[in-house]
C-alpha cells in the first residue's frame, strides 16, 4: 500500500519520526481517510439540497474579524440579539442532532456555559436541523441548556454558515473573533476557550 500523503497529516513521515498524534490530529485523520475511501465503508448521501449549500458554504471568517449576528428567536421564544450585548464575549456554535461530531462536543459546550454564563459569557448555539422541532427534542432529551436557536434556510442567508460542522466561533468582548474552529472540539480544546474570556 502506498504511503498516505494528505494536507492534513503525512503518515509516512509521522511514523518514520516516531512522532505521537493528538486525538484531534488523529480524528483529523480518520476522516480525511474517510474521505479518500481508505477504510472501506460508505458514507450516507446528504439530501442534494443540504449537498449543494454545503459546497456553496463560505470559509470560517477570519481571526479579527468583527462577529455581527443577526438577531433570532431562541428555541424557548426569547430574543437574542448580540448588538444589545456589546462589550461581553460571544460563543456561537453550529450544530445539528444528526452531527455525530456535535454529539461528542455539546456536552463540553454545555458545561462551558454553565461554567462561564454567570461571568457575562453570551452563547449562541445554531441549530441546522431540518425541523425546530428535532432540536428542541434532542436539546430536551440530552438535558443541554445553552441557548439554542433553530437557524431555518431563511436566516441563514443573512448569516450563512461556514463550511464543516459543527463549528465553533469565540468572539471577545470587543467584538472581534479570537477562536474559529471547523470540526470537533474536545474537551479541552473547549475548556482553553476560557483563556479569551
Amino acid at each position: 500500500m502506498q504511503p498516505v500523503h494528505s494536507p492534513i497529516l503525512d503518515v509516512d513521515a509521522t511514523s518514520r519520526q516516531g512522532a505521537r498524534l493528538t486525538r484531534r490530529d488523529g480524528l483529523a485523520w480518520g476522516l480525511a481517510a474517510c474521505a479518500m475511501g481508505l477504510m472501506g465503508g460508505t458514507a450516507e448521501a446528504q439530501p442534494v439540497s443540504a449537498a449543494a449549500d454545503e459546497a456553496k458554504a463560505p470559509p470560517l471568517p477570519a481571526l479579527g474579524t468583527v462577529l455581527t449576528v443577526p438577531p433570532i428567536t431562541l428555541l424557548n421564544g426569547a430574543s437574542f440579539d448580540a448588538a444589545s450585548n456589546r462589550g461581553k464575549p460571544l460563543l456561537v456554535y453550529w450544530w445539528s442532532s444528526t452531527c455525530p461530531f456535535c454529539a461528542l462536543q455539546s456536552p463540553s459546550m454545555d458545561v462551558f456555559w454553565r461554567a462561564h454564563q454567570a461571568k457575562g459569557l453570551q452563547m449562541l448555539a445554531l441549530s441546522i436541523d431540518k425541523k425546530p422541532q428535532d432540536a428542541v427534542a434532542y436539546l430536551s432529551k440530552k438535558g443541554y441548556s445553552f441557548p439554542s436557536a433553530w437557524a431555518s434556510p431563511e436566516w441563514r442567508k443573512a448569516y450563512p454558515k461556514p463550511k464543516g460542522l459543527p463549528i465553533t466561533l469565540l468572539a471577545g468582548a470587543d467584538g472581534k473573533l479570537v477562536v474559529a474552529e471547523k470540526g470537533q472540539m474536545f474537551a479541552e480544546d473547549v475548556e482553553a476557550l476560557a483563556q479569551f474570556l
